[in-house]
């Protein structure tokens, strides 16, 4: 069974959103070594069509630093699955996840594979709810944001984590890495 891992950078003050965060060359080597630890992404519609539209090909000459090319090389590459009822199609290497949530993702998670690995913050919040993520890494920035999205607002119950790993960057962040806890 592939494990469901799911990573998200956030700043000290609980902030997701991806603007608020900088971008640096070692958080993004970090982050292409987690997405070839899966063999397919899974995004909800808004990550799906935010990811697509910053990394897709071909971008323009000097649009990123060349640092950021073995991340948007990766991405561009993975197989993507997008949990989506107001889709009507995607491409980019992607197909559509109709139907209910649970059953879809527990199919994906039975077949073969290194993992499967999530982003976002209204998909992983439901995968929560039904006990799918088998690993979260959060990768805490230094910064305050003073605004939101935070994660995991609505959760309807405590979910206990094991710290697996710590990992620190010269930028100051800090990626743990934490596992549920199982009765």
């Amino acid at each position: 069974m592939r494990p469901l891992r799911y990573s998200i950078n956030v700043t000290l003050d609980g902030c997701c959103d991806h603007r608020a965060i900088p971008a640096d060359e070692d958080l993004h080597r970090h982050h292409v070594g987690n997405l070839t630890q899966a063999d397919a992404l899974l995004f909800g519609r808004v990550t799906y069509e935010m990811m697509e539209e910053a990394w897709r090909p071909p971008a323009p000459p000097g649009a990123r630093p060349e640092w950021m090319e073995p991340f948007a090389q990766t991405i561009n590459v993975a197989k993507k699955y997008v949990v989506s009822s107001t889709l009507e199609r995607v491409d980019w290497n992607a197909e559509l996840v109709r139907g209910d949530l649970d059953t879809a993702v527990r199919q994906l998670k039975r077949e073969s594979g290194k993992g499967l690995f999530v982003g976002g913050v209204k998909l992983p919040l439901a995968l929560t709810e039904l006990g799918l993520i088998d690993e979260y890494e959060f990768v805490v920035q230094p910064r305050l944001a003073g605004h939101g999205p935070t994660l995991f607002a609505g959760l309807s119950k405590h979910v206990d984590l094991k710290l697996v790993s710590r990992s620190e960057f010269s930028s100051g962040a800090v990626a743990m890495r934490y596992e549920p806890k199982r009765p």
